[in-house]
């Protein structure tokens, strides 16, 4: 046996490398010639190892097929432009899905990370793919980062009431004196209440209790089998009403300030609109409107869920009267699927990379169920039919409803990149409702527009002709704020009614006749 020294194993590296440089030079010349169309505002292809000639000719011919694509969707007739706009969304999602980004045999990052790391990068995506197979569900974000009650929805609170649809938390005063007027805000049912309590440098919650206000919240109950039968009045009647009515009569005041957020602010209208019918409009002092909608005939690309067929899909999914959340979670995703899905994707899985730990993706993944009837009903009746708008055409507890009849002073809040409600979509409450309004055009979208904290002096907001016939109108009468919004939100709430109280007695959670159930944030924000 020789003992001659055995020569060294050849580098992998080095080998991948001198392949593509081979490569590379065959196809350099091609490369070159397309290489200005590129579009280097596209994440996807950003890295600098997609300059490489082969690589970048990929490139190049996905960004040619995507829009050959795109084009024959343009190029139909227009005679249903509803049609054509599912088609485009249609599209658009296949289009996204067939990026050379989203295969780990045509992304130059993670081949290279493969080659790097000896294959240790592609055992971590597919453990990564496994455990999301398991849960049903994409993660965004390390799963163990966060936990509710204990770094996240932490604003001291006490949960005062519960019913089979909701907990109602009432928060602790932390200034002197507070509104007399006190704001109880309804988050949608869709999502977790606490997008507004995040943490303490990002959350609403806390803000609002700094500024002297009587915060209270609705935590609505994850739908399970017990709630098969709740319905668009269940939602009115006993769980907004129900909750106006127990802060007015727990704190001894004869309204409320209330917020809706999302689908919450679109049964808020119809609140408002019943209680006017019922002689009642008194008992809320102001509405706010987060990212809400009424009139959905400009409703984006949601509607492109709405048809027979999507109904149809959808009923085979309940169980047991309810919707799992996942699916939910699933169709918001896919209407920034390049930025929500794709994109982690290839994060997650072809380059084996940790989860990060970041705080409003976590909320993002923690869905909620919705009861089936009720979910379903909603789609028809407002996406498909855009019966809240029709006077009469709805009805709560038997009283048909009337929007135009809504007085309550109202302050509107858009977002300017809103995927889900669309500005143009937010702005038709003005032209159905008949008090005065407020609209407020803030930067971003559907959340981080919503969920922007004066110390973060992020984004913008625009103020302009409240009376402006259209939405082109206002905007061309705005005048752009640096920052947050909130502060011009909270001096039109004291514009309001700026009495104050003493922040003692049954303004204190459990000094009133409603005794404490548990600390915030409650046993139905940790349901799962």
């Amino acid at each position: 046996m020789s003992d001659s020294p055995q020569p060294p194993l050849p580098d992998p590296a080095q080998i991948w490398q001198q392949t593509l440089d081979t490569w590379g030079r065959m196809f350099a010349p091609l490369a070159a010639a397309g290489h200005d169309k590129v579009d280097r505002s596209d994440k996807r292809f950003a890295g600098p190892e997609w300059d490489h000639p082969v690589f970048d000719l990929m490139r190049q011919g996905y960004g040619v097929m995507a829009q050959h694509m795109m084009a024959t969707v343009e190029a139909m007739p227009d005679s249903d432009p509803a049609q054509k706009a599912k088609m485009a969304f249609a599209m658009r999602t296949i289009v996204e899905a067939m990026s050379p980004s989203n295969s780990p045999f045509t992304n130059p990052q993670a081949l290279g990370r493969a080659v790097e790391t000896k294959g240790q990068s592609l055992i971590a995506g597919m453990s990564h793919l496994v455990a999301d197979i398991g849960r049903g569900q994409l993660t965004h974000t390390d799963p163990d980062a966060f936990e509710v009650g204990r770094n996240i929805a932490i604003t001291p609170g006490k949960v005062i009431k519960e019913t089979p649809l909701y907990q109602l938390i009432h928060y602790e005063p932390t200034t002197p004196d507070v509104l007399s007027v006190p704001l109880v805000i309804f988050p949608p049912w869709i999502n977790r209440y606490y997008i507004l309590d995040l943490n303490p440098q990002k959350s609403f919650i806390a803000w609002a209790v700094s500024q002297g206000v009587s915060v209270f919240i609705v935590s609505w109950k994850s739908a399970d089998a017990s709630m098969k039968d709740v319905m668009w009045d269940d939602y009115i009647l006993h769980g907004q009403i129900d909750a106006i009515d127990t802060v007015r009569a727990l704190l001894d005041v004869p309204a409320v300030h209330a917020i809706g957020y999302c689908v919450a602010g679109t049964t808020l209208a119809a609140t408002l609109a019943l209680l006017e019918a019922r002689g009642q409009a008194a008992k809320v002092k102001s509405a706010t409107f987060f990212t809400a909608q009424v009139d959905f005939s400009a409703a984006g690309e949601l509607l492109s869920f709405i048809d027979d067929q999507q109904f149809s899909v959808i009923d085979s999914l309940v169980t047991d009267g309810y919707l799992d959340g996942r699916v939910m979670a699933l169709t918001f995703n896919m209407l920034r699927g390049r930025d929500l899905i794709w994109s982690y994707v290839a994060n997650n899985y072809l380059l084996g990379n940790d989860y990060p730990a970041f705080d409003l993706l976590h909320w993002n993944g923690d869905t909620t169920n919705l009861p089936a009837k009720w979910h379903r009903s909603y789609l028809e009746d407002l996406y498909r039919d855009n019966r809240l708008v029709q006077p009469g055409s709805l009805s709560v507890d038997g009283v048909p409803i009337d929007l135009r009849t809504v007085k309550t002073p109202s302050y509107i809040q858009a977002g300017r990149e809103d995927h889900i409600a669309p500005v143009e979509s937010v702005w038709k409450i003005m032209d159905n409702f008949s008090g005065e309004m407020t609209f407020v055009l803030a930067g971003s979208g559907h959340i981080a527009g919503v969920v922007n904290p004066p110390a973060a002096g992020k984004y913008q907001y625009w103020l302009g002709d409240n009376k402006a016939a259209s939405l082109t109108d206002f905007i061309a009468s705005a005048a752009e704020t640096k920052g947050s919004w909130w502060p011009h939100w909270v001096e039109w709430l004291r514009a309001q009614d700026g009495a104050l109280v003493p922040a003692t007695g049954a303004r204190v959670p459990g000094q009133g006749a409603l005794s404490v159930i548990e600390d915030a944030p409650g046993r139905y924000a940790k349901t799962r």
